[in-house]
């Protein structure tokens, strides 16, 4: 397994609950896991785990061959490899696009960047784009730079924050099927959290439903939402265990 995550644990300082239990999960390389919860299940502060924003009271986290955490060590964020789309994108403002994706790639030489810059932006399809600011984007287009900016540096693994919020509902299913695109062609091994449903469906080979801080079920789609859910026509089918979130 590219991914293993045992046992881990979490709770935060002005908290008499824990918000993370007992947590579990391996992943593939190239597998893109959604983890499903609702408000305050603790889905964001697994991300922020596995990203080295909060360090556990107990549990272990690898990435490859490398140990993010255990009761010995502690990876710092910037040392990690993990790469982060937030939920507001978090795009420099003053920046252009390329600047933008420029900014994760310090410790490239000038000629490094420059492929490096062209490539992802024709992952995205964003070539035009690259001298534009953020506010002359729209919403899909901001997103998709916040994409190739986390792409870029090559992580080991990408994670995104309720990655479709901020996106009206025609553009969400637009871009559900373009950003499925982009990590399949990638190989990038990637764990995104949503409290949509069909968000999990349209994306998710796995998907892992949090609730109150533990797993409560595990499988693919078709094993979540009905085996009559496949890749082709996961935005048409509405989930069937509504109760289970």
């Amino acid at each position: 397994m590219f991914v293993h995550i045992h046992d881990l644990q979490y709770k935060y300082p002005n908290s008499n609950k824990m918000t993370i239990k007992d947590f579990n999960l391996s992943i593939q390389e190239g597998e893109i896991i959604s983890i499903l919860g609702e408000s305050g299940s603790g889905k964001s502060t697994v991300l922020r785990l596995i990203a080295g924003l909060e360090m556990p009271s107990k549990g272990s986290i690898m990435v490859g061959d490398s140990c993010m955490c255990n009761q010995s060590t502690f990876t710092q964020p910037e040392n990690r490899g993990v790469g982060m789309v937030f939920q507001d994108y978090a795009l420099f403002p003053h920046m252009t696009v390329e600047e933008n994706i420029k900014f994760g790639l310090q410790k490239w030489n000038r000629k490094e960047k420059k492929m490096r810059i062209a490539e992802v932006l024709e992952l995205v399809q964003l070539e035009e784009y690259r001298k534009r600011y953020p506010y002359e984007l729209s919403g899909g287009q901001q997103q998709r730079v916040a994409l190739a900016r986390a792409l870029a540096p090559k992580p080991k693994l990408l994670l995104f924050d309720e990655p479709f919020s901020n996106l009206d509902a025609d553009l969400q299913i637009r871009i559900r099927e373009e950003l499925r695109r982009i990590l399949k062609s990638t190989g990038m091994t990637s764990i995104f959290v949503t409290h949509d449903q069909e968000d999990s469906q349209a994306l998710a080979d796995r998907i892992v439903v949090l609730r109150d801080g533990e797993i409560n079920q595990t499988g693919t789609p078709e094993e979540i939402f009905g085996t009559d859910c496949n890749f082709s026509d996961r935005l048409a089918v509405k989930p069937r265990v509504l109760s289970r979130v």
